[in-house]
């Protein structure tokens, strides 16, 4: 398979999370992916793994943000003009906030990365992926992904009593996007 080629509702979305951040500046989105290929290992208490790639995938999001960089064109009035000018403006690495269904202990392990660097990969999918198949070297359904670099910032409980608990979880974007990738079947 390849990329998503068609339009339809109801777009399986991820978000899967590599405990470490790979040491080059410059990495292409093969080298991303790779970093996603393997089971589930375990860790020590600040984080490392212990001999296979360890990655989550954020537990029953709700709501997904806009991935992507956003625009840095800022609007000029200019004095005697009717219209306003655009320039390049500062762009600062964006911010995410993702809403999650909140159940502590599918949580946990979100919660022991907060503020430590980690490498994250939003992926769409026609059809579901499990962890499991995410964690292969290639998927069946066809899927596009972005990859950046960056820290859960927050995890903000919000309890309710007529709904749902849910949490508000901050991440920060350390990097630009790198995307669309797919990882394509055989």
């Amino acid at each position: 398979m390849a990329h998503i080629s068609d339009l339809h509702a109801g777009i399986y979305s991820y978000l899967d999370i590599h405990t470490i951040k790979p040491l080059k500046e410059t990495i292409l989105a093969e080298q991303y992916a790779a970093l996603f290929v393997g089971s589930s290992g375990a860790t020590t208490e600040d984080g490392d793994t212990e001999g296979v790639a360890t990655h989550y995938r954020m537990p029953s999001v709700r709501e997904f943000p806009s991935i992507g960089t956003p625009p840095n064109v800022v609007n000029v009035p200019v004095y005697g003009q009717p219209v306003t000018s655009q320039v390049q403006g500062q762009s600062d690495a964006p911010s995410m906030e993702l809403t999650i269904n909140y159940n502590a202990e599918d949580a946990l392990e979100i919660h022991k990365l907060e503020g430590k660097p980690a490498t994250f990969r939003f992926m769409m999918s026609n059809t579901a992926v499990t962890q499991d198949e995410g964690a292969s070297a290639t998927i069946e359904q066809a899927n596009t992904c972005f990859f950046f670099e960056g820290k859960v910032e927050a995890i903000l409980v919000n309890p309710s009593l007529t709904d749902a608990t849910t949490a508000q979880v901050t991440l920060s974007s350390q990097t630009d996007f790198v995307g669309p990738y797919t990882v394509a079947g055989s």
